[in-house]
């Protein structure tokens, strides 16, 4: 599988020890990283056609996969 964009290590580079410690220590921030996590996964997989969706369908999960990164910079904000 080719690499997946949009992972949180490449959004928020700067900020991989603040995300490791959240997760660790929180858990509603664990939940929305890893929920994060698995809807990157899942575009990526439609957007490569090994899961094919409709444009509808994909556009959809990108704006919730953007309300969670934006829940997660909020947490990296006040960390």
């Amino acid at each position: 599988m080719s690499h997946v964009a949009h992972e949180l290590h490449e959004e928020f580079p700067e900020q991989a020890e603040a995300i490791h410690a959240l997760k660790a220590r929180n858990a509603h921030f664990a939940r929305i990283a890893e929920n994060y996590h698995a809807l990157n996964r899942a575009i990526h997989r439609m957007e490569t056609n090994v899961e094919p969706a409709d444009d509808s369908t994909i556009e959809d999960l990108k704006k919730k996969r953007l309300a969670l990164k934006d829940e997660i910079a909020g947490f990296l904000a006040t960390a």
